[in-house]
């Protein structure tokens, strides 16, 4: 009789829980081992309850268009606990003022002219320059480019400023200008190549937004935070779930891999590994390899977010909707608000307000380094430059997360494509994968994982 399969995934974030259940799920013929380093599973999925707040100290939702993280929920059987997001208002912070986000822009790029032309944020001179992408020649593209250098020249630096690059940067955490155009929004580049303009492409491929019936929010959540969708999976597992198991090193050793547990002197023996770590972790473990080194040389991203709580009478003037990002080279060490109570009513007590700011990026990360009091203040000062604050607030919460976003810069597509060759060659049923190599999002990380359950599935076949 045959030995059954072993599997090692290595870490208990959302990307490798999901590759546990999943062979779970499928019935893969293997024995599951999942290792996490810290005593908690989620990775950086993370929700507290205080005071009657519900508030997340990581992503607070997903994209119900991106249908994997929907299809997880409803394979759980969580379905009933689903919370859609409210709808309201988005506003740019630029010169000081909030301006009402365009309506019709996909990303920034606006789709319906009337509003656009209407818009507050821009100049006449920036209008004009988005304008010429009617008239404009196709983007030459020999390999990869730059997100900010293909929006520039499509619709200028004004345009890009204040309002595509602060959308884009609140996905990625970076500047655009060294983001991987291919890696990040390979459509937009499809859809200008194909039509000759970004604009007039988008509106002949944008579905109509006008519908008979009330608009709907395009997040999801669970009532309880996205922990409920974390203790969903962890619950679900029958498979042997080690925290506080940080892993030393794996080597392959005939055929099979040799895992070096920290702190334990036998080691423990896999067909398959499944590595869900950041690249500077997984570089660590896979010591007598060099494939991560294209990894190194791009630095991840440090960003904090702070979660503060006030009385409903202490916050005025705030205008109906439900949050802003801020335009690059404002004045500002806050880049983003979101007005929680109204975005996501069921996370606030009724007569509170819950406000949740981000501050860090490229050039202020030093920002991560005062203590929780100061970012609070900070924060603070910056958001009674457009609201009034009143009083004190009743308690602040700030989550630091070093070196959290991965930058893909450009090239991003080919030193993973590179990656997973070298992989495929030279150790066979190692799968590296999360937000490092195929998307950032909660559902992108879930698809990866997926794929790579496939993956075995057919190998085992």
């Amino acid at each position: 009789m045959a030995k059954r399969k072993q599997i090692a995934i290595i870490g208990g974030g959302i990307t490798g829980l999901t590759a546990a259940y999943y062979l779970q799920k499928n019935n893969v013929e293997a024995d599951v081992t999942l290792f996490e380093s810290s005593a908690q599973l989620g990775g950086k999925i993370s929700t507290v309850e205080r005071d009657g707040f519900t508030i997340e100290r990581g992503p607070d939702s997903f994209l119900e268009r991106k249908k994997t993280a929907k299809t997880l929920v409803q394979d759980l059987g969580l379905e009933y606990r689903l919370i859609r997001s409210a709808t309201g208002k988005a506003f740019i912070l630029s010169q000081d003022e909030l301006h009402p986000m365009p309506a019709g822009a996909m990303m920034g790029v606006p789709t319906d002219m009337k509003p656009f032309i209407k818009s507050t944020l821009f100049t006449a001179s920036g209008k004009l320059n988005a304008l010429k992408d009617f008239v404009k020649s196709r983007t030459e593209v020999d390999g990869d480019i730059s997100v900010g250098h293909f929006f520039r020249r499509r619709l200028g630096d004004q345009v890009v400023d204040r309002l595509i690059h602060p959308l884009i940067s609140g996905i990625y955490a970076g500047n655009i200008d060294d983001l991987s155009l291919k890696a990040t929004f390979p459509h937009f580049l499809q859809t200008e190549q194909k039509y000759g303009s970004l604009i007039r492409g988008l509106q002949k491929t944008t579905p109509s937004q006008q519908t008979s019936g009330k608009k709907q929010g395009m997040f999801l959540t669970l009532d309880g935070g996205l922990q409920t969708l974390l203790n969903g999976l962890a619950e679900s597992l029958q498979c042997e779930v080690r925290t506080s198991t940080p892993i030393e090193r794996v080597v392959k050793q005939n055929g099979r891999y040799v895992i070096d547990v920290a702190g334990e002197s036998e080691s423990v023996e896999a067909d398959y590994v499944i590595a869900t770590t950041p690249h500077e972790v997984t570089a660590q473990m896979f010591t007598d390899v060099s494939f991560m080194d294209d990894f190194q040389q791009t630095k991840n991203t440090s960003v904090a977010n702070v979660a503060i709580a006030f009385d409903e009478e202490s916050v005025k003037n705030l205008p109906d909707g439900t949050g802003f990002v801020v335009s690059r080279k404002e004045g500002y060490r806050i880049t983003a608000c979101t007005w929680t109570h109204k975005k996501w009513p069921h996370t606030t007590p009724e007569g509170s307000v819950l406000l949740r700011a981000y501050v860090g990026k490229p050039g202020d990360e030093e920002v991560l380094e005062l203590s929780d009091d100061e970012i609070a203040d900070l924060v603070i000062e910056d958001l009674k430059k457009i609201m009034t604050i009143e009083g004190e607030p009743r308690f602040h919460i700030v989550t630091r997360w070093y070196n959290a976003m991965p930058q893909y810069t450009v090239g991003h597509l080919d030193r993973v494509k590179k990656l997973e060759s070298q992989l495929d060659s030279e150790l066979p049923g190692v799968f590296l994968i999360g937000n490092t190599y195929r998307g950032v999002g909660l559902p992108d990380c879930m698809d990866q994982a997926i794929r790579t359950v496939k993956t075995i599935e057919t190998l085992e076949s």
